[in-house]
């Protein structure tokens, strides 16, 4: 008897204590949790959402770790603050000045257009970009020449006064010509006429003194941007053009 006794002591000491184990999975499975919540605080999907704390619920037993929250849409967004709202307004308004200046603006040139009788030789357009002005080519030179007519310098004159303002807007003078090739000596390519047209035309509009050297530039492109087809008279007639843009002080669209 004592024998088993003592057989039956010293088996007992030789087994290992595991309930160390319990603790360590409920640790586990914290961490886990604790991650898949991380997890879907980053997602914006409300479905899953509800779906993850359906099962996180039953997993734990019941402890709805997740049942504070009604859902993520009923958190609190971000908001935009009044400095930035007051800002965007005050963009807006501006914009919408701005529009408004040019409009009168362009109603100006029309009425000048309109009393000098230029409806087929000049034209504009207010777009997303500014106001365009096309002056078609017969009014300014000969045909070949970039040397303006001397009708054309009382033209320029009026428009430049027209697009003084304070402050001053930035003004592109672009030149276009048709794809017929050029035939003297004098330039090269359509792309160079065009490139001197434009800058004869900017000249004049510094020569008038109501605008600054830094609100102007010039460009050629040629025939490369028609706006009509070279394939008849009238299209060609349409694409020889001297482009003015005036850029808006704040963007309008």
């Amino acid at each position: 008897m004592s024998q088993k006794r003592r057989s039956k002591t010293r088996s007992d000491d030789n087994h290992i204590d595991e309930t160390w184990l319990l603790p360590y999975a409920d640790m586990l499975t914290l961490l886990v949790a604790l991650f898949i919540v991380l997890f879907a605080m980053g997602q914006v999907d409300q479905a899953k959402y509800d779906e993850l704390r359906v099962v996180l619920s039953d997993t734990l037993g019941g402890s709805g770790i997740l049942d504070h929250q009604d859902s993520i849409e009923s958190s609190d967004e971000p908001t935009m603050t009044k400095e930035y709202e007051l800002e965007t307004v005050t963009l807006s308004e501006t914009a919408q000045a701005e529009k408004t200046e040019l409009e009168q603006l362009q109603s100006r040139l029309n009425g000048y257009i309109d009393e000098m009788q230029l409806a087929d030789r000049l034209q504009t357009e207010l777009g997303a970009s500014g106001l365009l002005i096309t002056i078609n080519d017969g009014i300014l030179f000969e045909s070949g020449s970039a040397e303006l007519r001397m009708e054309s310098h009382e033209l320029m004159a009026q428009l430049s006064s027209m697009l003084a303002s304070d402050p001053p807007r930035y003004i592109q003078i672009s030149g276009h010509t048709d794809n017929v090739p050029m035939a003297n000596d004098q330039f090269d390519s359509n792309w160079d006429l065009s490139g001197a047209r434009a800058n004869n035309v900017m000249k004049l509009f510094l020569e008038s003194g109501f605008v600054e050297p830094a609100q102007l530039s010039f460009t050629g492109y040629g025939e490369y941007h028609p706006v009509e087809s070279n394939e008849t008279v009238e299209g060609r007639q349409s694409n020889r053009r001297v482009e003015v843009m005036v850029l808006p002080l704040e963007p309008i669209e």
